[in-house]
């Protein structure tokens, strides 16, 4: 076994663009009446796109981000506030 500490990177920082397509995926399915971080959260810890509305296409634009990348800018901004 390995005693070694993996290292893990990800894309450079692309906190707006992660931020814009978070905001605009949350208000999508609040319009269309689901609970937002629940549906968010069941994204990230399954992948499947699913969980996120068609609705002003935010599917889509959630699945332009890597799952990576958004979970290290939300522990990022915990962490920071």
């Amino acid at each position: 076994m390995n005693d070694q500490t993996m290292t893990f990177s990800v894309k450079p920082d692309r906190k707006d663009e992660i931020k814009n397509t978070l905001t605009v995926v949350y208000e999508a399915l609040l319009e269309k009446g689901y609970n937002p971080v629940n549906q968010i959260v069941g994204y990230i810890l399954s992948e499947d796109p699913t969980y996120i509305t068609t609705y002003n296409n935010a599917r889509s634009l959630i699945r332009h981000i890597d799952r990576d990348e958004l979970l290290q800018e939300m522990v990022k901004f915990y962490l920071n506030n």
